[in-house]
């Protein structure tokens, strides 16, 4: 796993989002509004909610918006209505891209996505066609500077709950877990007092692709940012090398 644990994009990510904390946090609403309504309000008796819960924190989500946030689905849980859809793609240079969209209008989110794709120069796929190039795994980031264990002790704490692997890089180390015990892993740490600078299950591409053409860095930009700047889009996933 080692080099491509990516935290100095983690943390460019996190200063992106700090400057539109509206945009995560409307994120981070819908997933929680989701996790309630499938799971019930109560983080003890739902580990999805408890998991959403935990990467909220991450994103430096108020305790007390959390809290409106269970609250409000709790009281209203009929009327959230967001169903989970999930588009692959092409970017520039055969780079391969998943787009996860939690939305209340599927045809609204596929024209989006669409658009944005072809505005940066790439299309997309029918299902399946990238989604193998990637594998299912829970990721752990901890940012060295806010961990006081050596690189040993933390690596066995992680181990012994259940992790696949650990990696140190420069800045962070980096824990894999399969996604059936990535709560168990990431609550184990919590109880351990483990700062995680982020915590969820991800895509993670089994290899990259270089981008070195500008026209090509401006359109696979181009996709990026669009799908960033679209509220239903929660997650997007791609092999490309930053």
């Amino acid at each position: 796993m080692s080099g491509h644990s990516k935290f100095a994009n983690i943390k460019h990510k996190k200063e992106k989002n700090d400057a539109a904390k509206g945009k995560i946090f409307t994120i981070l609403g819908r997933e929680i509004a989701v996790a309630v309504k499938e799971g019930g309000a109560d983080p003890a008796n739902n580990s999805r909610l408890r998991d959403v819960i935990a990467k909220a924190k991450a994103n430096n989500m108020p305790n007390d918006t959390i809290d409106r946030g269970i609250k409000k689905a709790a009281g209203d849980a009929n009327s959230v209505n967001y169903e989970y859809v999930s588009y692959e793609g092409y970017g520039p240079n055969g780079t391969a891209i998943i787009v996860d969209a939690l939305t209340d209008n599927k045809n609204r989110t596929a024209s989006n996505v669409r658009n944005a794709f072809t505005k940066g120069n790439g299309n997309v796929g029918t299902p399946g066609c990238v989604s193998f190039m990637f594998d299912k795994k829970g990721q752990i980031i901890i940012d060295k500077e806010e961990c006081t264990l050596e690189a040993d002790e933390l690596m066995m704490i992680a181990l012994d709950a259940g992790a696949e692997d650990f990696a140190e890089e420069e800045d962070s180390f980096e824990i894999i877990t399969d996604p059936e015990s990535f709560s168990e892993v990431r609550e184990k740490l919590e109880e351990a007092k483990i700062p995680m600078a982020q915590a969820e299950v991800t895509m993670i591409p089994q290899t990259y692709v270089e981008l070195n053409d500008e026209k090509d860095l401006k359109s696979m930009n181009r996709i990026l940012d669009l799908l960033d700047e679209d509220d239903d889009v929660q997650q997007v996933y791609h092999n490309w090398d930053e």
